[in-house]
């Protein structure tokens, strides 16, 4: 029996490691890849040219249809829902989570969405999980109508733990300069709408886990007839399509996204100086799971509205003339739309948003 051990045998020299040792599986990646690509086929539109596994994503803008042509781009992500997603096993809608959470703020310029890049970052890639992620981000750009161009997937062994991920989504959008919507428009006595949300959409999920941890409350019980943890994981409404719709049809003079920072936060950004939002709380139906948050965490009313939706995902701001026929248009397309409020005057001394 030789008494040479293995470094001997080889010259002082340690076995040959590869990237699959170091924790990257690239052909994990590449089985990624191809089980990917029918549902970006999905979201495919006019502009749209050649397919994934280029060095860029290319897309023909349509200048031909627009006099002055504006871009309009967003970047997010979806926080740590991603952390209740894990917890759950339930990543089916995280994706169009990403999706919404860039679309809807670029269509409150007014702007259609083009196109969307995702970056999705892993301690150790499960194809399968990754493959309903990014199901996930075609789905939500399908009901955006903006086509899925290219993305990033990056297995990071050591910067995440195994089960570990993050997402981050890119969105462009187009519209006509003239018609890029500019609170400068709105106006005292305009009408406030409201669009119902799917929940609490991708925000607030710190103070959400932290309520479920420190109540102990068991999220996999009913509430208002549904699982409250498939009601924490309700994907994010798009609005865009009905949205752009509307703008075809009927005077706008501002949109409010209503994401991080709540109603309270959210609605001044698109009102003017000198003007204030007056709100009816009482005039939409305040989700169940809202309040079931607010109890198990004895949270106040002012932190509920600065942090969470609370039922309207969207604002809509028009001329009060046109407020019957936006209320037609938008419920028509499938939203639950309703008048909550109205513009008025701003003393400075007061609060932006009036509850009455």
């Amino acid at each position: 029996m030789s008494d040479e051990t293995p470094s001997d045998a080889n010259n002082g020299q340690q076995a040959g490691l590869s990237y699959r040792d170091a924790g990257v599986d690239i052909d994990a990646g590449n089985e990624l890849v191809e089980s990917i690509k029918p549902d970006i086929k999905r979201t495919h539109r006019p502009g749209v040219l050649g397919g994934i596994g280029g060095f860029g994503g290319l897309f023909e803008l349509p200048v031909n249809d627009y006099q002055n042509p504006v871009l309009v781009s967003g970047a997010d992500g979806v926080g740590t829902k991603l952390m209740l997603a894990n917890q759950l096993n339930d990543h089916a809608g995280i994706g169009t989570d990403l999706v919404a959470m860039c679309v809807n703020d670029i269509v409150v310029s007014g702007a259609e969405p083009l196109f969307f890049l995702d970056y999705y970052a892993c301690g150790k890639l499960d194809v399968e999980k990754s493959r309903q992620i990014i199901a996930g981000i075609a789905e939500g750009c399908v009901q955006a109508g903006a086509a899925l161009i290219g993305g990033e997937t990056a297995e990071m062994p050591g910067m995440y733990d195994s089960d570990d991920y993050d997402l981050a989504g890119f969105a462009v959008g187009i519209v006509e300069k003239k018609n890029i919507l500019d609170k400068s428009n709105v106006k005292t006595g305009d009408c406030v709408i409201g669009l119902a949300s799917s929940g609490f959409h991708s925000n607030g999920y710190s103070l959400i886990r932290k309520v479920i941890t420190a109540s102990n409350a068991d999220i996999h019980a009913m509430l208002d007839g549904n699982g409250i943890a498939t009601q924490l994981m309700q994907p994010t409404r798009i609005y865009v399509k009905s949205l752009l719709a509307l703008l075809k049809e009927v005077k706008v003079n501002a949109l409010a996204h209503i994401t991080g920072g709540g109603i309270t936060e959210n609605i001044p950004r698109s009102l003017p100086e000198h003007t204030k939002a007056c709100l009816d709380k009482g005039s939409w139906r305040r989700p169940a799971i809202f309040d079931w948050l607010q109890s198990h965490g004895n949270i106040s009313e002012d932190e509920m509205l600065r942090t969470f939706n609370c039922g309207i995902g969207m604002v809509v701001i028009v001329p009060d003339e046109q407020k019957q026929s936006a209320l037609d248009l938008l419920n028509d397309s499938g939203e639950q739309a309703s008048v909550i409020g109205h513009v008025a005057e701003h003393n400075s001394a007061e609060a932006c948003v009036h509850w009455n």
